[in-house]
């Protein structure tokens, strides 16, 4: 791991971790969100993620979403051993709330998919915190969305 710093998460300085961040809606778990969080999770210390609430998810994918209820997505994504803490955003999000939010986490990396569409703004909330966006590549693999229209459920 190159040029991250470390941040202090509770405790001593001989304590202090990497922290990482990742965020999402993670609504049915698949390959391609295990393989994500792996690759953040890799970057540092401490990989936190951040979910959109179920509110939030209806806005963004449409009415018949989220398919589990934001607190079944925080337990799934926690039962994850690789993944250390799972937060629910607010419902209402504007980019001064993502901001104030990842200066609350101070992380040392944003991990961010090949194909995030509000990368633009991220790279500002890194520079912000003195933080570096790190993008890892999107594999192969079916999404959630494309998963619950051959399931029927969309």
């Amino acid at each position: 791991m190159q040029n991250t710093r470390k941040v202090l998460v509770g405790g001593p300085a001989r304590n202090a971790k990497c922290i990482v961040l990742a965020g999402g809606c993670f609504d049915i778990l698949h390959y391609g969100h295990i393989s994500f969080l792996k690759k953040a999770k890799a970057l540092g210390d401490k990989l936190i993620v951040a979910i959109e609430s179920d509110k939030r998810v209806r806005m963004l994918k449409g009415p018949g979403r989220p398919i589990h209820t934001q607190d079944q997505r925080k337990e799934i994504l926690e039962s994850l051993k690789f993944v250390d803490k799972v937060i629910i955003l607010k419902d209402k999000m504007i980019d001064r709330d993502y901001l104030d939010f990842v200066k609350k986490i101070h992380p040392s990396i944003i991990a961010v998919s090949g194909i995030d569409p509000i990368l633009d703004k991220k790279k500002d909330q890194a520079i912000a915190v003195g933080a570096k966006v790190v993008k890892i590549p999107i594999i192969k693999t079916l999404s959630t969305t494309r998963i619950a229209k051959l399931l029927d459920i969309d």
